[in-house]
């Protein structure tokens, strides 16, 4: 679905960032993989064929830099982390914790947006990929200011498809994925089973699924796909 498009995936060692990477190679695409140290993305970009690059997707020269370097340029997803702090009540959080997400999601998404829009222009257009979603948060568990950030981006999302015509830009929500979640996590076990039974289906997407799901969106087959939210939470969000 991919071949002969040019990907570029900023914080492709995280599991999500993985997984679409892997599903985008798989379907033809040049991939392209970013992280804050080298380390973190070359075993991947060995295993599937794709470049590696060390860049701050936080840092405006380091993107500007690298998306001039790549030049023609068909595929954007920003799959970093945000620093948020999960599990707290929002009455007991610090604010630096709730803001660090908040910050941290619209800075790197802008930067990142913009620098792949400025190359797509010129080359005729691409597909920008988001991570998140509007909505509310599992009842009983505490995001912190992460679905604060996730309701900016959708507003960043909306801005921009309508300011720049030939450039999609579609969100992948999912509701939570299991295989995310660090073993190490308190509660870890409760809560995967928590979104497994808040679906539709009786289990949450996996990382395969969100792989697939993005390079189907990202090809040329989704094409009247945009200003969009693609619903990946196998039936746990209905809204």
């Amino acid at each position: 679905m991919l071949q002969g498009k040019t990907a570029v995936i900023y914080g492709g060692g995280g599991s999500i960032g993985g997984a679409v990477a892997r599903a985008f190679a798989r379907e033809g695409a040049r991939v392209h993989l970013t992280g804050r140290t080298l380390a973190s993305v070359q075993p991947l970009a060995e295993e599937i064929g794709a470049v590696a690059a060390e860049v701050d997707a936080l840092d405006e020269r380091a993107v500007d830099a690298h998306a001039d370097a790549l030049g023609a340029l068909d595929i954007s997803f920003n799959a970093i982390t945000h620093g948020d702090v999960q599990g707290t009540p929002m009455h007991e959080m610090d604010v630096e914790d709730y803001l660090r997400p908040v910050a941290t999601a619209v800075r790197t998404t802008f930067l990142t947006m913009r620098a792949a829009a400025r190359q797509m222009l010129g080359h005729g257009g691409g597909t920008i990929l988001i991570f998140g979603g509007e909505g509310d948060p599992p009842r009983g568990y505490h995001l912190g200011g992460l679905q604060t950030a996730f309701h900016a981006l959708e507003a960043m999302r909306r801005q921009f498809s309508t300011e720049n015509r030939g450039i999609r830009v579609v969100t992948l929500r999912t509701g939570g994925v299991p295989e995310s979640i660090p073993a190490s996590m308190p509660g870890r076990e409760a809560l995967v089973k928590s979104l497994d039974e808040s679906t539709l289906s009786g289990r949450s997407a996996t990382l395969a699924d969100v792989g697939d799901v993005a390079a189907f969106v990202a090809s040329d087959q989704a094409r009247t796909m945009t200003a969009a939210t693609v619903n990946v939470s196998a039936g746990a969000l209905l809204d």
